[in-house]
């Protein structure tokens, strides 16, 4: 089971990566929306507060996607912590409180 498991996430990976690249959205937001939550989200040197260009692609975002993807290992692939990644939709005023 684990094994056709982590063909899941590859296979799961691979698609996102493809989507990017033909410039499609992940989870409603564009390459450009991800682009601007990256510095929010990636570890211990995470830009706190985020960009108003971050909160808008995460105001158009769909949430329960991203929480699909929390504990994938795709956003860790792209080098995002997906805890602080949890966070944005709270911290950019979207939500009162998120949880997966």
């Amino acid at each position: 089971m684990e094994a056709y498991n982590k063909k899941v996430m590859i296979v799961g990976m691979l698609l996102a990566i493809a989507m990017l690249a033909n410039g499609q959205s992940f989870c409603h937001m564009s390459k450009e929306g991800l682009k601007a939550c990256l510095p929010c989200v990636s570890g211990e040197n995470a830009v706190d507060p985020p960009s108003s260009a971050c909160c808008s692609a995460i105001a158009k975002a769909d949430l329960q996607c991203f929480c699909r993807y929390k504990d994938s290992g795709l956003l860790s692939f792209y080098g995002v912590d997906p805890n602080q990644a949890m966070e944005l939709p709270v911290k950019c005023k979207v939500v009162d409180s998120f949880h997966c």
